[in-house]
């Protein structure tokens, strides 16, 4: 008998393995601010705790988007790249005196549109992931910078501008922006239908056609929402420096990346949680704030980061063998 789409449940991580890691992530968050708050004498000050939960809160974002992607045995590049290019398309329009709200929703709706675009690409052109979203970080990082002639687009629309700098409850707004993601996203993966045939879809794409589950649909909307998380960090990331700027966010995709798998996200797909890569966003900011107060080489927080990878997906190989 065949399998209705609803009937279809994701083979997700054991429930107490899934608790168990996610506590252990939470361990390791608190373990490195502890450390952090004993050997450097600014760590704890709220200016510091703040500007490390505004940079945190734009990497989560990010990593989550990219987690929907990679839970179906995905991969989006361009995500640090559509992050610098819709800063620079609201700067332009905020210049232009379109209202705030207009500039915000055409941005959103551009990040729509690059989702469709890598939909398209993966599904009917049958480009692989990695081709079509490494050649839209090059050229939207090329048409940002035609847009601009190589300089910036300043942001004097102090309403807008204040918003990334405020408090609410004293929690910085950008945090909140978090929250506001998080619990939509939490909804949808894991309490829908929807998130379901993600899981169907990275764990076995041909089962899950031959089931019922539309896969090409399924993989549209996890590059939409992808891209569509991206634009909305581009908004953020816009209010918080005030300027449009095509190459701004430089690297943020492995950043993404690298905090979905610190989180527990398989990069062969149908692994994977809403709160592991905030958490592991998390702990990465922790890690570049710590080095940046310790003076320690910039370099060396990429090799951590690096490293970190390697452990994890380590692992996850080995949990794949034993249960295949």
């Amino acid at each position: 008998m065949t399998a209705t789409p609803t009937e279809i449940a994701a083979p997700p991580p054991r429930r107490k393995v899934n608790i168990l890691f996610g506590l252990t992530l939470i361990g390791l968050l608190a373990f490195l601010w502890i450390v952090l708050g004993f050997i450097t004498a600014s760590f704890w000050t709220p200016l510091n705790i703040s500007n490390l939960l505004r940079q945190g809160a734009m990497t989560a974002i990010l990593a989550l988007g990219q987690t929907f992607v990679i839970i179906t045995a995905g991969i989006d590049l361009s995500v640090g790249a559509i992050v610098g290019f819709t800063s620079v398309i609201l700067a332009w329009l905020l210049q232009a005196g379109v209202p705030i709200w207009a500039s915000i929703l055409i941005t959103l709706l551009i990040g729509v549109g690059i989702g469709v675009f890598h939909g398209f690409g993966i599904v009917k052109m049958g480009l692989p992931p990695f081709i079509i979203t490494l050649a839209t970080l090059t050229s939207l990082r090329g048409i940002g910078l035609l847009i601009t002639n190589g300089s910036t687009i300043n942001i004097v629309n102090e309403p807008f501008t204040n918003f990334a700098r405020a408090d609410f409850l004293g929690i910085p707004s950008l945090f909140w922006m978090v929250i506001l993601v998080a619990v939509p996203s939490y909804i949808f993966l894991h309490l829908s239908r929807w998130g379901r045939y993600l899981f169907a879809v990275g764990s076995n794409r041909e089962a899950a056609r031959l089931s019922g589950v539309r896969v090409n649909g399924i993989i549209y909307l996890a590059y939409i929402l992808s891209a569509t998380f991206a634009a909305f960090v581009g908004v953020l990331l816009a209010s918080r420096i005030a300027i449009g700027n095509a190459t701004q966010a430089d690297g943020w995709e492995l950043q993404a990346i690298a905090s979905s798998v610190i989180g527990g996200t398989s990069l062969f797909g149908a692994v994977g949680s809403v709160h592991g890569p905030l958490i592991g966003a998390f702990i990465l900011a922790t890690i570049n704030n710590g080095a940046n107060l310790l003076n320690v080489n910039s370099f060396w927080q990429r090799i951590i980061t690096g490293l970190l990878i390697i452990v994890i997906v380590y692992f996850d190989q080995l949990r794949r063998r034993r249960n295949p």
